[in-house]
């Protein structure tokens, strides 16, 4: 039956079934979402976007796909694991999916699986609503998204080159890696000490000189940059609490925009006995998964200055965003890290856009020539004047551009190839008895 030229009263009477339809004729939906089910995943692993990226796609029974995507440098299998736990379900009960699935995701790039699966599971109802995710997180408090970009050359004319570029917040590299051939800058036992170990434990420690030589580091980027940029700092390497006091009392004339994990985000109490000696601010947070999982405690004790998700271990979009509100209670802000492909980039433009102590999202690939040619459906190019534009289409406001893809995809692997291996698994997840 059509309903065109009818009015809702000239339906009285008439199945109610007929009357829904005859009310909502002029609604405009991209597909039925009540009835839109998950029908597979599957990945596709980016190689060099900087870092090795797995994409992930889940499709449904109406023809529209969602994407995600795995933490930069994690296994596509945190992510693959899931598959079995969201087929047959309804893309569009977010929340509740990622209750069902957050007890497989953990700190790290462990993360990454569930991090991943909640952006696709945005991505999907926002088109299936025609509305961008930000609209579903409660609107906007920005349309364009500041950036800061790092400089992993650790040069300071690595700075000058992304203000010229249009930047206007910068993060500097510079470890202690780069003074270990100093006599006299470090004391470690031995050239094998484990660089990469927990901080506590690699009995490196910054000397007078070395704590100097850092400080003369940053005297030099000041003379570069200027003041009015804010200049961040990378975190400095395996170091413990006495030398990352000493540091940052190195390194006070300077304000910097903060410190960046300077001790393991799990030591507490570490962290507050820095940030109360020292007048820079302190973050953590790039590690962490879930609210519960750290921020809080973090938060709760006042033991950072501002918290620092990278939503792709976080929890993904509704979880880094729940990290930022709760951070806002407490007059602490929220930059973000980030470093994967554009799929990742706009999930958290959309998080960031409707965040209100959002300070800036780090942007790690400034240099890789292909990296937005990665997704269409969104002008190029991302950013000018050191912004983002925050996507106005639905979902996340993109499309993959699958010839890009394939011709970057890492080395053996295949192009969102079929998964049927993981669509049964017999577990038994209940916690709780």
């Amino acid at each position: 039956m059509g309903f065109a030229g009818l009015s809702l009263a000239g339906m009285v009477g008439a199945p109610i079934e007929e009357q829904i339809a005859c009310a909502t004729q002029n609604v405009r939906r991209s597909s039925s979402p009540s009835e839109l089910r998950i029908t597979d995943l599957r990945v596709a692993v980016v190689a060099r976007a900087p870092m090795r990226c797995p994409l992930i796609r889940i499709d449904t029974n109406q023809g529209i796909s969602g994407y995600g995507e795995v933490r930069d440098g994690a296994s596509e299998r945190y992510a693959l694991m899931l598959k079995a736990r969201l087929l047959r379900e309804n893309p569009c009960d977010v929340e509740r999916l990622f209750k069902k699935i957050r007890q497989f995701g953990h700190h790290g790039r462990q993360g990454g699986g569930v991090s991943g699966v909640e952006m696709a599971l945005w991505d999907l109802a926002g088109k299936a609503y025609g509305v961008p995710v930000y609209q579903m997180l409660g609107g906007r408090y920005r349309d364009r998204v500041r950036l800061y970009a790092d400089t992993p050359d650790g040069q300071v004319t690595g700075l000058k080159k992304r203000i010229e570029q249009g930047f206007t917040f910068l993060k500097y590299d510079c470890g202690i890696q780069t003074i270990r051939n100093v006599p006299g800058a470090l004391a470690y036992p031995t050239r094998q000490t484990n660089w990469r170990g927990k901080h506590p434990f690699t009995a490196i420690q910054l000397s007078d000189k070395g704590a100097a030589l850092m400080g003369e580091r940053f005297a030099e980027v000041r003379e570069v940059v200027g003041w009015t940029i804010p200049v961040a700092s990378d975190h400095f390497g395996h170091i413990g609490v006495n030398s990352c006091i000493k540091l940052g009392k190195a390194l006070q004339p300077y304000t910097l925009a903060w410190l960046e994990d300077m001790v393991p985000w799990e030591y507490t109490e570490m962290l507050k006995e820095i940030k109360n000696a020292i007048d820079v601010p302190l973050l953590t947070g790039e590690d962490i998964y879930t609210l519960d999982g750290g921020f809080k405690e973090l938060i709760d004790e006042r033991a950072v200055d501002m918290v620092h998700p990278d939503l792709a271990t976080a929890g993904g979009i509704l979880e880094t965003k729940k990290i930022g509100d709760y951070a806002e209670q407490s007059g602490i802000a929220m930059p973000l890290h980030f470093a994967g492909t554009p799929v990742c980039f706009m999930a958290n433009l959309h998080c960031a856009a409707a965040t209100e102590n959002f300070i800036a999202l780090e942007h790690h690939s400034v240099d890789v020539d292909w990296w937005e040619d990665l997704v269409t459906g969104v002008d190029k190019p991302f950013h000018t004047d050191g912004f983002a534009r925050v996507p106005d289409g639905p979902g996340l406001g993109i499309e993959l551009n699958l010839d890009v893809i394939k011709e970057h995809l890492e080395r053996g692997q295949e192009l969102f190839a079929p998964t049927e291996e993981w669509n049964q698994d017999r577990s038994n997840d209940r916690l709780w008895s």
